[in-house]
């Protein structure tokens, strides 16, 4: 997002705020689209990535992954047609799977983790009456999924379950993988798809996640979009299942097209070191892969003018440790939270030049998972506020800036 963009946005709203820039997600997920080219290779967005952008990508991918009750009724607040909803997770409730069943009529994709899932989705398909199709999660070693010889009994006792269809199978091993290990993996699929359509099973799709590679720190390397997938669509070509592949993505999808707008509200010395006290954390913002904060990630500095300091904060001025508008000469400053933990790090010797405290820092890249996985109820500070942006719309609020007290104490009585 360029600097102009960000200094309109702030000149309206209050930091800490998330910014999701929808041009650049669509440009990016567009830019995908093209280069799968196979009419038979899908996008399925994994929702628990920024569930904030449900709205966004409908239209831009075909299926939308679901893991949980509350992701669900986004989607259904979202009205976003049943028929495009994978239906996902472990501890998939009865109560909400027989609801889901008998009001959507069976429509939608159900994954089986396990064999008491498989129990519960027929039970939902007979009292339902309505047939439901199913992929089977093969595990990759944890705990999702069954393993591939449950998976082959599954398939092979598909008589005892006549209300669910089964459409073939999903698997997602982790992200951040390098190349070589989705090339090796799709191989391995390959040979279990094969196993089990001459065992008579019909195995019309593949649902794989790729978990490929974000590059979230300066010192990793650049990616290079067309040339990655160009080499994973040549792995798909070499493939002797010719069925629909979906590809189940969230990171790769909308990582790109988020900043997190955060204020230097203090600045200290202590050991010879330089600490900027910023008013968001670790509670706001997580970089997968990032080590005790000593990796890089790509952030911009908007230097307000000193606008703290003309804003109620000149009268600190006169006080010992206070100091005005900084050096032009480049310094490393340790970013830290607002947290009472020596946890809240969430950079170490970031180079800097010019800052003071009023500026802002922009953390490039936080368009997924950072908006909900942070420990956000932790020392009860308030939410930061969740805007988008585009050209067309300009910036709109999708959610502004919450107390937790409320959450993290007992109700009042009255």
């Amino acid at each position: 997002m360029n600097t102009q963009t960000i200094e309109e946005i702030l000149r309206e709203y209050a930091t800490p705020a998330y910014v999701f820039d929808l041009d650049v997600l669509r440009e990016r997920v567009e830019t995908i689209q093209k280069c799968l080219q196979q009419k038979q290779v899908k996008l399925c967005y994994a929702m628990k990535a920024n569930p904030f952008l449900v709205g966004a990508m409908e239209g831009l991918v075909e299926r939308f992954e679901v893991c949980s009750p509350g992701e669900f009724r986004i989607c259904e607040r979202q009205k976003l047609p049943i028929e495009h909803l994978v239906i996902s997770g472990v501890n998939k409730e009865p109560a909400d799977m027989f609801r889901i069943a008998a009001k959507y009529q069976g429509r939608g994709i159900f994954t089986v983790e396990s064999l008491q899932q498989l129990e519960l989705l027929a039970s939902c398909a007979r009292e339902s009456g309505y047939p439901l199709k199913v992929l089977v999660r093969i595990s990759s070693g944890n705990q999702f999924g069954v393993d591939f010889e449950q998976a082959k009994e599954v398939f092979a006792s598909k008589e005892k379950y006549p209300g669910l269809r089964l459409l073939g199978i999903q698997y997602y091993s982790g992200t951040q993988k390098k190349l070589a290990m989705i090339q090796r993996e799709l191989e391995k699929l390959d040979g279990w798809i094969l196993e089990l359509q001459k065992q008579g099973a019909q195995i019309s799709e593949l649902e794989y996640g790729p978990g490929f590679c974000v590059p979230y720190f300066q010192t990793d390397s650049k990616e290079c979009l067309e040339e990655q997938l160009k080499d994973f669509m040549e792995f798909i070509r070499q493939m002797k299942f010719q069925g629909k592949v979906t590809l189940e993505m969230g990171r790769f999808l909308t990582a790109d097209c988020g900043s997190f707008l955060t204020t230097l509200v203090e600045r200290k010395e202590t050991g010879g070191q330089i600490y900027g006290i910023v008013d968001g954390g670790i509670h706001h913002i997580n970089y997968y892969g990032q080590t005790m904060a000593m990796k890089l990630p790509f952030v911009q500095h908007i230097s307000r003018g000193g606008a703290a300091w003309n804003q109620g904060m000149v009268q600190l001025a006169a006080m010992p440790g206070v100091q005005k508008p900084g050096t032009q000469t480049e310094e490393k400053w340790n970013i830290c939270g607002s947290l009472c933990t020596t946890a809240d790090v969430i950079v170490k010797q970031l180079p800097l030049t010019g800052v003071q405290v009023g500026d802002v820092l922009v953390f490039e890249r936080t368009g997924a998972y950072s908006v909900t996985e942070g420990i956000n109820l932790f020392l009860s500070r308030d939410l930061p506020s969740v805007l988008c942006y585009s050209k067309k719309q300009g910036v709109r609020c999708l959610r502004k800036s919450q107390p937790t007290d409320m959450l993290n104490g007992p109700a009042i009585e009255t």
